[in-house]
């Protein structure tokens, strides 16, 4: 089997990882306690349950899973909580002091403290694996612990094993919804770190989310469970094709090689269809024509930015319940027919299909999106100039300094990050002029 280790960072990753876990468990039929609930295998389900249980005494799953965080209270609550009992004791790795909101404190001080007691049961989780594919990390940028301790393991986990896939799932800090004041610093920060370390990074952000159960879901009041159920959906379809057999199979290293055209352009947006209101679902038909409308919509895009604003360098679908593959090719070439202005000329066939027999609970098909598209050069834009005004003033700086860090630091981030926005800008006004264009040098002479 081809396994991956989940690792959840921080209270954002925490909450998320718990709701991925009990969405999957679900799905492979396996109650909170790790024991099979269903009687018989009718589609397969455990057929390759192996990439993210494994087997414990008295044929219980367990959940290939580290949960990290500097401060006790996360590990108490999903401890006490429904699936308190399917993890693994040995993997809850906590301190006691926290990161308080500073990056510095999960990267240098309290999570340096940390990173050996994670790497002991890291080494653990890898010995238990046949051939480990990759690691995934769910991590929130803009508080301290998932932002610092996070890519601080990212980073050592890429010097130790350096040939394996690395995947990251990011929650980045938004305009309207902001937790906290330095998260523009975190967040930088952690861009700075990600561009270099992992292969693949799907990002959520609140203020997407919020607009999702707002505007599509008809909630009035969302709650972050709310938000972290969407989360989990977009999870749960991304990795649907690994934990399930079906027509078309994709991997994390198929999905790298295939979205992501140059090295530091590895920054996607996910989105999830079918999603509708509670009251409007059983009136809906989902067909797979509309599935793929609303997929490449941008009101189900779970990062603010509008992919209109941009070109697709590439796209991801994996579709999910029982489908004809034929028409699924045809809706995918019929959408990119129809908005070819949206899609870079120079990479021809530049939408991934994956088909996976398998729909999620409640729901006779779906489909997961992935769009590595340059309009998320507006998320980088965002948190820069938040960035850029702080630092001009050296505004709570000091808190970052007195954990031992250097002011070059921000400065090389902020360069960095500038410089991702201009290769994303560059990507999206290339055209594809090469046919036609000669040299000065092949001109003849007159």
């Amino acid at each position: 089997m081809r396994e991956i280790i989940n690792i959840q960072v921080g209270q954002c990753g925490n909450q998320i990882g718990t709701e991925f876990w009990r969405d999957i468990a679900e799905e492979h039929g396996i109650d909170p306690t790790g024991a099979k609930s269903l009687i018989e295998d009718t589609h397969g389900r455990f057929d390759r349950i192996d990439v993210y249980f494994h087997e414990g005494n008295g044929g219980r799953y367990v959940p290939r899973s580290i949960l990290v965080d500097l401060e006790p209270g996360t590990m108490d609550a999903v401890r006490g909580g429904p699936l308190g009992n399917m993890f693994r004791p040995d993997n809850f790795v906590n301190s006691q002091s926290g990161a308080a909101n500073n990056w510095a404190k999960g990267h240098y001080s309290e999570g340096a403290e940390l990173i050996d007691n994670i790497f002991d049961v890291l080494r653990k989780e890898a010995e238990n694996c046949d051939c480990m594919q990759g690691v995934q990390l769910i991590q929130a940028l803009g508080g301290g612990t998932g932002s610092g301790l996070g890519t601080l393991i990212l980073s050592k986990i890429r010097e130790e094993y350096p040939d394996r896939i690395l995947s990251a799932f990011s929650v980045v800090p938004s305009p309207k919804v902001s937790e906290t004041v330095v998260e523009p610093y975190n967040a930088t920060l952690s861009v700075h770190q990600l561009v270099e370390v992992v292969d693949e990074d799907f990002m959520f952000d609140n203020e997407a989310l919020y607009d999702i159960c707002c505007r599509t879901l008809k909630l009035a009041k969302p709650n972050y469970a709310d938000l972290n159920q969407l989360v989990s959906m977009a999870m749960c379809g991304l990795t649907a094709s690994l934990r399930f057999p079906g027509q078309l199979n994709g991997d994390l290293r198929k999905l790298a090689v295939n979205m992501v055209p140059f090295p530091r352009l590895h920054f996607f947006m996910p989105g999830f269809a079918p999603l509708a209101s509670r009251a409007n679902q059983q009136y809906q038909n989902v067909s797979v024509e509309e599935l793929t409308q609303q997929m490449f919509d941008a009101r189900n895009m779970m990062t603010a930015c509008d992919p209109r604003h941009g070109r697709y360098l590439t796209v991801a679908a994996i579709f999910r319940g029982k489908m004809s593959m034929r028409e699924v090719d045809e809706q995918m070439l019929n959408t990119q027919n129809k908005n070819s202005p949206f899609f870079v000329e120079w990479i021809p066939n530049n939408v991934k299909t994956t088909v996976c027999d398998i729909a999620p609970k409640g729901l006779k098909m779906a489909a997961t999106f992935v769009g590595n598209n340059t309009a998320i050069q507006e998320l980088f834009k965002r948190v820069g100039e938040q960035f850029t005004a702080m630092f001009r003033r050296k505004a709570f700086l000091h808190w970052y300094t007195g954990e031992g860090m250097d002011e070059m630091e921000f400065t090389e981030a902020e360069s960095n990050m500038h410089d991702l926005i201009a290769e994303y800008q560059q990507y999206q006004e290339a055209e594809a002029d090469i046919e036609g264009e000669v040299s000065d040098e092949e001109l003849p002479e007159v």
